[in-house]
């Protein structure tokens, strides 16, 4: 009985090393040993492999469509001879069909097959991109009829080929526009890598008809300018000789009816629309591209859909209205007496003084609007969006055209004459829009990444349906989750009550960014243009040199303006 109870009391060495070891084995599971837990880690690396190889290849494709292409474009610039426009209309117009075939094949074999399009990103293809490529495509179709009535007129010295690119353009344009329209938001789940071939190759085609459009923009305005010296140097001096200037060309004149000059007007008035098309659709076939394949969790997708609403703005609106007036008027103005025979130079400093007024004003909104985000201390939204990482690319990139082209034009005033009252204006002018592209692009990509805010009786409800989820997953006390709540909702009412002035004014700043933004657009889209009128900068550079500078700098700026009215609006609705 002892010896049985000193067994007890004593056991032996051992069986206390085995135990002590014990809780240490069970604490830690080593998952890497499970087979079920090694398949699924191979077969997510080797999704993760196929998709970037796949994302890689259709990114080659998409460079050698377009290096081809711009080799194409850039052998008519500069040997017009060899390669002339009828061949790059013929390389673009097999680009079209290409896509044609890969459109319609994704509208009614891809996305029909079952499984296809399981998510759909909430971010892409907001209401206004796709607004945007309705309006461009239709003005862009308004524009190639145009090109088709004008070049039917004038058939006699034009090639037929003039009037089957655009027939083509037509169908190209409506069939894109209605893809892009029913599918920008679409999550594609099957046949990856030919959809990614299909899209870049997409992407590639309309890039290439923007080099083409921007090129042709640049030639007709080379072309207007030559002729406004030619006849200011007419008197006692020999014509002006361009090299874009043919004899075929001077020989193609449109005869003096209502119906040629209605077609040649509306095409010289419709043709920046057609850049503004080619950019729009690349951006958003590009978020396309890069949600093939993509798997959006249910925490990705966002409770309320925020909404836009005038309520509670009074000063933007009617700060903005006042600009857009005012911006009108000086545009009318400006096109009256600056597209004469001889351009008025005081037109050029009511021009150039609106800007100046006006830039600060948008700036110091900017900044203000800046120091606000900073203090109002909303959370960042940190989830994966390609759509918003695509908008501060944009932002960044179409800005870096304006910018260049003010900085060419403050070297051209420094080293002439920088106390010229016009020369003055434009150097004040160049350096404010450095400074409002800057600022402005700061305040909206902070706004970008900022959670919206929500009421907080949404804020409450989402809450408690957050903690019922932790409730079932954690199995908290439900008198615990109740005080929680409690303390939620009273503390995002307390901060509520002393933040609503900053949302205020984050509202009124934004609307007033949108309306200045759009006065910025309509004024370059629809011809002033004075970088090509006031002839300081033409002077310095050489002719040459200064269109090419114009011509990467003028439709980046174009699209800048028509891109922030997006952003500012999406920092609108989130305040």
């Amino acid at each position: 009985m002892s010896g049985n109870k000193a067994s007890r009391q004593k056991p032996c060495h051992h069986c206390k090393s085995r135990s002590a070891s014990a809780p240490s084995d069970t604490s830690t599971i080593h998952y890497e040993k499970f087979w079920l837990y090694r398949h699924c880690s191979s077969v997510q690396q080797r999704d993760r492999q196929a998709q970037k190889a796949g994302q890689l290849f259709s990114g080659l494709l998409a460079m050698n469509v377009v290096f081809l292409g711009s080799a194409f474009i850039s052998s008519m610039i500069f040997n017009h001879v060899a390669i002339t426009l009828a061949d790059v209309w013929i390389l673009l117009s097999i680009l079209k069909v290409l896509c044609l075939c890969w459109i319609t094949y994704y509208l009614l074999g891809t996305s029909r097959q079952p499984h296809a399009v399981l998510y759909r990103d909430s971010h892409a293809g907001p209401i206004w991109i796709r607004g945007s490529v309705l309006l461009f495509g239709s003005f862009s179709i308004l524009l190639n009829v145009f090109q088709i009535g004008y070049s039917t007129i004038l058939i006699h010295c034009k090639s037929r080929v003039e009037i089957v690119f655009p027939s083509i353009e037509i169908l190209f344009i409506c069939t894109q526009a209605f893809f892009l329209w029913r599918h920008s938001k679409d999550c594609i789940q099957v046949q990856h890598n030919f959809t990614r071939c299909g899209l870049m190759l997409t992407i590639a085609t309309n890039l290439l008809l923007w080099l083409l459009a921007v090129t042709n923009d640049t030639i007709h305005m080379e072309i207007e300018s030559q002729l406004r010296e030619v006849e200011q140097r007419f008197e006692g001096k020999a014509p002006f000789s361009h090299p874009y200037l043919s004899n075929e060309t001077t020989l193609c004149i449109c005869p003096n009816t209502t119906i040629c000059k209605v077609f040649q007007k509306g095409y010289i008035l419709l043709y920046p629309f057609n850049t503004e098309y080619c950019l729009v659709c690349c951006s958003v076939l590009y978020v396309m591209w890069k949600n093939v394949g993509r798997r959006i969790s249910h925490h990705h997708i966002p409770y309320i859909k925020p909404q836009f609403k005038l309520q509670g703005v009074v000063f933007g609106p009617l700060l903005g209205t006042a600009a857009v007036i005012i911006g009108i008027c000086v545009f009318m103005v400006y096109q009256i007496q600056a597209t004469g025979s001889a351009p008025n130079r005081q037109v050029f400093v009511i021009y150039y003084s609106y800007y100046i007024v006006l830039l600060p004003l948008m700036s110091v909104g900017a900044v203000i609007g800046t120091i606000i985000h900073a203090l109002e201390k909303r959370e960042l939204d940190t989830l994966k969006n390609p759509t918003r990482s695509l908008d501060a690319i944009l932002l960044m990139g179409a800005a870096l055209g304006q910018i260049a082209m003010s900085y060419f034009s403050i070297v051209a005033i420094v080293a002439t004459d920088p106390r010229d009252l016009l020369n003055s204006l434009i150097l004040s002018y160049s350096v404010l829009l450095i400074f409002q592209n800057i600022t402005q692009n700061v305040f909206i990509i902070d706004g970008l990444h900022r959670q919206p805010f929500i009421s907080p009786g949404k804020e409450e409800e989402m809450k408690e349906e957050e903690n019922h989820e932790a409730y079932d997953q954690r199995a908290v006390n439900m008198l615990e989750l109740g005080q929680e709540i409690r303390k939620v909702s009273l503390s995002y009412i307390h901060s509520y009550s002393h933040l609503s002035w900053k949302r205020k004014a984050l509202r009124e700043i934004s609307f007033f960014l949108v309306l200045c933004n759009i006065i910025l657009w309509v004024m370059p889209t629809f011809g002033a243009h004075p970088v090509f009128e006031n002839g300081l900068e033409k002077l310095f550079y050489g002719y040459s040199t200064w269109f090419a500078i114009v011509n990467f700098g003028l439709p980046l700026s174009v699209f800048y303006r028509m891109h922030s009215v997006g952003g500012l609006l999406e920092v609108y609705i989130t305040a």
